[in-house]
Order: C-alpha cells, then structure tokens, then sequence
C-alpha cells in the first residue's frame, strides 16, 4: 500500500513539471497591444527556454534604452532556419510584438523582426 501511495505521488509530480516549467505569456506581457521597436541588436541569446534579442533603442521620450525582446524556443526556431547567427551585434532590426505588463523594464513578447539591409523577416505571416 505505501508503495502505491508513493508511486502514484512520484507520478504526480513528474506529471506537474511540465506545467509548472512553462509560463503563459498573456501573465507577462499585453498579448491585445502591439508596439514597435527600432534599433541595434545588442545581443542575441539563443538559448532555452526561449531566445531573447536585447535591441538598444530610443524611447517614445527620446531616450536610449535597452529593450529585451523573447523570442520562441530555440529548437521551434531551429526549425524555422533561425541560428545563434541569425542576427548578430550591430544589425538594424525592427521588431513587433507585445509589450510588456510593466513598462518601465523595456520588455516585449517577439511577434515579427525584419532586418532592413538585406530583407530577411519573421514572423507575423512572413518568414523567409
């Protein structure tokens, strides 16, 4: 009996983790607004969970700020030819998503990038 009890309890567990591991968007950023954000890829960190781009941008103020962009998973975007040398310092990107829940930390949930000097986009219906 007890060690039914623990099997079944090891098993809920192993079963939870997934769940837990994994968070939802719409809880970090305003998944029904959409911002744009011009500027130079600071870094890409292609990584899991999921890739974050860092984009030094100016402000609707005028002031220069480093946003963080998060991407898909990168074995997702692995698939959809997206390399750690994709995008490198330096490159002028534009990028769309959803902002942040709270502004003041310069976050956005990666919707769509296009990299002007050569074409190459993503997302938002383009990928190429």
């Amino acid at each position: 009996m007890r060690g039914t009890l623990f099997a079944l309890a090891a098993a809920v567990i192993v079963a939870a983790t997934p769940a837990l591991a994994h968070h939802s968007f719409a809880a970090y950023y305003h998944e029904d607004q959409s911002m744009s954000v011009e500027g130079q890829v600071q870094e890409f960190q292609f990584r899991s969970p999921h890739a974050i781009l860092l984009v030094t941008a100016r402000t609707p103020e005028g002031q220069t700020e480093t946003y963080a962009a998060e991407w898909g998973n990168p074995q997702r975007l692995g698939r959809q030819g997206i390399t750690k040398e994709t995008l490198k310092p330096g490159d002028f990107v534009v990028l769309t998503g959803s902002p942040g829940r709270t502004a003041s930390e310069f976050k956005m949930h990666l919707k769509g990038i296009r990299r002007p000097a050569d074409g190459w986009s993503w997302g938002q219906g383009r990928r190429r």
